[in-house]
């Protein structure tokens, strides 16, 4: 029998990171040997044990085949012939598909620290690179979630999904595979992600690669509109830096499908309607992805009451008096600050996302676009005043998708 800590753990301790879980796989063992040493099976048809006092996860080495859709059509292989290099072959990314041998089931000390890395998984780790181990990654849709995920997770380390990945994500998302993903599992890897520190960058792979198209499909129509997509990804940025509850991120999610909030041209009875819709559609999400009730319920009431939220310093005593009692602010005054929280931070991120356009629409101009037969101030006053055109010209077209 021999005993490995592999995946997480293992990336993570190369990363630097803190080690939240240890996983463990077991070589050359049964079923029958594992429960004598006290260890308890999850799940009848499943080879994975609980530590009897630690609770940690050991697993027998494995292989799957796949005979079905979605994630859950597979027939699972355990036995003391499957080998290590076999169990790491089924895993998604190199990155989590390495392992360190320990000294056995009841002691996890590290025999000698050596990675055990048959796919590249420490080449990858120092390119900062999430590629899939094999092929056999395109036999479960809920991998292009979870490397998304993944990608966000490490995006403040610089990591990137290699070109060849990203082809098999878009192929399984054009396969329909992901039509038989359950809601539950879609909304347990969104929400994880959601609560990383860069947040926007999940849900910014999940529109570039298609998949909100077929989980999301009312989001993804919202941000075929560069503002609000560009407005609302830095929203998300935001909301990780200052560590907004999940309730709130999603909320700034949400707030995509309400375009009146992004300061687009619209009439009273269009904002109207589109805060309606939008109130709807969030409603919509939140039964068809099984978005619990909280996050759905704070969600629609900011797109509701975002007008007044954005204007609270401008309100009269009726209006603040309206939107208390909207808000149930008089029996959990918290729902208010959270609110307003939120407010503050989509406007923060409208005020980031004009200036900068005006930056870049500075740097547009150059000296090759004055004259060139100023001299002097003159030539500091020219460069001016064309910055100022070119800027007023690009805030005409601002609001384009």
């Amino acid at each position: 029998m021999q005993v490995y800590l592999v995946g997480g753990a293992v990336r993570d301790q190369l990363l630097g990171r803190p080690i939240k879980d240890k996983d463990f796989v077991v070589v050359g063992t049964t079923v029958a040997e594992m429960l004598a040493a006290g260890f308890h099976q999850v799940g009848a048809d499943f080879p994975v044990f609980l530590h009897p006092t630690s609770k940690e996860e050991y697993a027998l080495a494995r292989t799957e085949r796949k005979l079905g859709h979605g994630y859950q059509g597979f027939s699972v292989h355990a036995s003391p012939e499957v080998s290590l290099a076999d169990d790491l072959q089924r895993r998604d990314l190199t990155v989590n598909a390495m392992a360190i041998e320990v000294i056995s089931l009841t002691d996890d000390t590290p025999i000698n620290g050596e990675v055990i890395d048959y796919y590249d998984g420490l080449e990858d780790i120092n390119s900062r690179t999430l590629r899939h181990v094999s092929s056999a990654f395109s036999e479960d849709p809920l991998r292009v979630l979870r490397t998304a995920r993944f990608y966000g997770r490490y995006y403040d380390l610089g990591f990137t999904i290699a070109d060849e990945t990203l082809t098999l994500m878009r192929q399984l998302v054009s396969s329909g595979e992901l039509a038989h993903l359950s809601a539950e599992r879609i909304w347990q890897e969104s929400s994880r992600a959601m609560m990383q520190t860069s947040p926007h960058v999940y849900w910014q792979q999940l529109f570039e690669s298609g998949v909100l198209t077929v989980c999301f499909a009312s989001l993804h129509q919202a941000w075929g509109n560069r503002q609000v997509r560009e407005t609302v990804q830095t929203a998300l940025y935001f909301a990780g830096q200052m560590r907004l509850n999940l309730s709130q991120r999603w909320s700034l999610l949400m707030a995509s499908l309400d375009q009146s909030l992004f300061h687009l041209e619209s009439t009273i009875d269009d904002t109207i309607k589109k805060t309606n819709s939008a109130a709807k559609n969030i409603a919509s999400i939140g039964n068809t992805a099984k978005v619990p009730k909280a996050q759905t319920q704070l969600a629609t009431l900011f797109v509701q009451q975002a007008a007044k939220l954005s204007a609270i310093n401008d309100l009269t005593a009726a209006q603040k008096v309206d939107l208390m009692q909207a808000c149930g602010a008089h029996k959990e005054p918290d729902r208010l600050s959270q609110l307003l929280v939120t407010s503050h931070v989509l406007q923060l991120s409208q005020q980031h996302r004009q200036m900068m356009l005006a930056l870049n629409s500075f740097h547009a101009i150059s000296m090759g676009d004055i004259a060139p037969n100023l001299e002097g101030p003159a030539i500091g006053a020219a460069l001016r005043q064309a910055r100022i055109e070119h800027l007023q010209a690009q805030s005409t077209t601002k609001n384009k998708p």
